[in-house]
């Protein structure tokens, strides 16, 4: 099960994809599953076009090499086209997962954005975004399993894409001290984003060839600081992220050259979990009643934890519980819940396809309840367990019927919403084999009557209706809502203050001494010899 695909922003768009599918696979190694390989015959056609100015670098994790991207600057009649392309590559449990970005940008004179494309393929074909801008006026287009839906956004102001940040730096003149706020246009979230752009003095950055200068730039967004290192001319020479991931400006043949070490995996793993402290053991997720704990390490601002089952009940110190959903009793109705029935960009509830396949499930059920739960079991049975790397888009999904928590996650809330039954996404930590990991899973709205509801947490991954108590929401929405929980990865501190198990289920102390029950008298059955094995 995998989570949570949230984008910082940073100078290269496909760095900051990197990034978000990195994330998306450390997530997905929770089930131990088999992975998708993407193929890379359309990845070398787009390869072949870039010339001897091309900026080819490595993408690399904790010092392993995952990935690369290439670049260039080509000149139109009234101004310019900015592409870029990558590959990323991930070893993980014994298995590759591979994907492949493009992007493009047609820009002014000045660098300001005109039209892009962009597309993501993780090997089961590709999500296309394509923009044309007019003023603050954006006209979108969005592509998923063969079908495009349109839309018109008006804009607060007139945005950038991360691709052609480096290059509107340049424009404007690397000046040490100077501070810029730009507003992002990011294609995998459909959504502006506020970055801050703090330039600093000209240092020697060593590379692959002899050291270069270039202006020590540091970017902000969401609580997560990035810093690149960009020259006079607006080339990236270096790049890093707190997420451990870097980019390294290379000779083609270098970027190129993809060997992934399997000791990546373990350093994924370790970034993935949180591991509570805790006197009690957790062996089944299913028997724990109530779950109380204290969150530190991190800012916990603008995190959405009251809901559902779940309470803040302590603010200042941070201390959150948990009651299992299946003592949540309906109260007074929420008047929000009729705008999550509505299709979205990647929640394409209103595509016949899901709405057939939505009807199909819950034939012959009657009840909201009931049908949450057939529709439950139903998704999880439909998909195969294989984590991807992609933005996880409903239509995309029933087409493939493959995915891991993201995927599960988009295609039960579309399938929910289409048949009437509101429906919202929820990200956080879901406690498995003694470490809380990333996930994503359903919320839905079951109406009561007499003005009377609830919001009740369900996870169709893990074949469960409700979801367990474990589950621990961060936040609720889309990919520009999850971008809240990057500042937490690998910061994020817990400690379970208070366990209650079912009274049938027996909680194992940490460092008790184990009680020798004796040799216990159980007759073995013995097995009779056949003619066949006598002989």
């Amino acid at each position: 099960m995998s989570v949570l695909r949230p984008l910082p922003r940073h100078i290269t768009r496909p760095f900051s994809v990197a990034i978000l599918l990195a994330w998306g696979v450390v997530m997905a190694a929770v089930v131990n599953r088999s992975y998708l390989s993407a193929s890379s015959a359309t990845l070398a056609t787009d390869l072949a076009s870039y010339g001897s100015g091309a900026q080819w670098r490595g993408l690399y994790y904790r010092g392993e090499k995952i990935g690369f991207t290439v670049s260039q600057t080509l000149a139109t009649k009234d101004g310019f086209e900015l592409q870029e392309d990558g590959r990323l590559q991930m070893a993980l449990l014994g298995a590759t997962t591979a994907a492949t970005v493009k992007t493009r940008a047609q820009v002014d004179s000045t660098f300001a954005l005109r039209t892009f494309q962009f597309s993501l393929d993780p090997g089961t074909g590709p999500i296309e975004v394509s923009g044309a801008l007019s003023g603050t006026r954006l006209a979108l287009s969005v592509t998923t399993a063969g079908q495009t839906r349109t839309e018109i956004r008006e804009l607060p102001e007139a945005p950038a894409l991360s691709l052609n940040l480096s290059r509107r730096l340049a424009e404007v003149g690397l000046v040490p001290g100077a501070r810029h706020r730009w507003t992002v246009f990011d294609p995998a979230t459909l959504h502006n984003a506020p970055v801050v752009v703090d330039v600093g003095k000209r240092e020697l950055v060593r590379g692959a060839g002899a050291p270069m200068p270039a202006f020590r730039v540091e970017m902000e967004f969401s609580g997560l600081r990035t810093t690149s290192w960009v020259t006079d001319t607006g080339e990236v020479l270096r790049e890093e992220s707190p997420l451990g991931l870097i980019t390294v400006r290379e000779p083609a043949t270098t970027a190129r050259a993809m060997a992934v070490p399997g000791r990546i995996q373990s350093d994924l793993l370790e970034a993935a979990a949180v591991v509570p402290i805790t006197k009690e053991r957790i062996d089944e997720p299913r028997d724990v009643r109530r779950l109380r704990f204290k969150l530190d390490g991190a800012d916990l601002s603008g995190l959405d934890l009251e809901g559902a089952g779940q309470a803040v009940i302590d603010a200042p110190n941070h201390v959150i519980e948990i009651r299992d959903p299946q003592t949540l009793v309906p109260t007074e109705a929420d008047p929000t819940a009729e705008q999550f029935l509505a299709a979205e960009p990647f929640i394409e509830s209103d595509d016949p396809a899901i709405r057939a396949e939505a009807e199909r499930a819950v034939s012959g059920i009657a009840g909201t309840r009931a049908r949450v739960e057939r529709l439950t079991r139903y998704v999880n049975g439909l998909l195969e367990k294989k984590p991807t790397m992609s933005i996880p888009s409903a239509r995309e999904v029933l087409r493939t019927k493959v995915g891991d928590c993201n995927e599960h996650t988009a295609l039960f809330v579309a399938m929910a919403r289409s048949i009437g039954i509101p429906a919202r996404i929820a990200v956080g930590l879901v406690f498995v084999r003694g470490a809380f990991y990333y996930h994503a899973w359903p919320e839905v709205y079951i109406g009561e009557g007499r003005g009377r509801g609830l919001w009740l947490p369900v996870d169709p991954t893990l074949n469960q209706f409700p979801a367990d108590a474990t589950h621990v929401r961060l936040a609720r929405g889309g990919l520009e809502k999850q971008t809240v929980i990057l500042p937490l990865v690998g910061r994020l501190k817990m400690t379970i203050l208070d366990l209650e198990l079912a009274p049938n289920s027996r909680p194992i102390l940490a460092g008790a001494t184990p009680t020798d029950l004796g040799a216990l008298a159980i007759p073995l059955p013995r097995r009779k010899i056949c003619c066949a094995c006598a002989r």
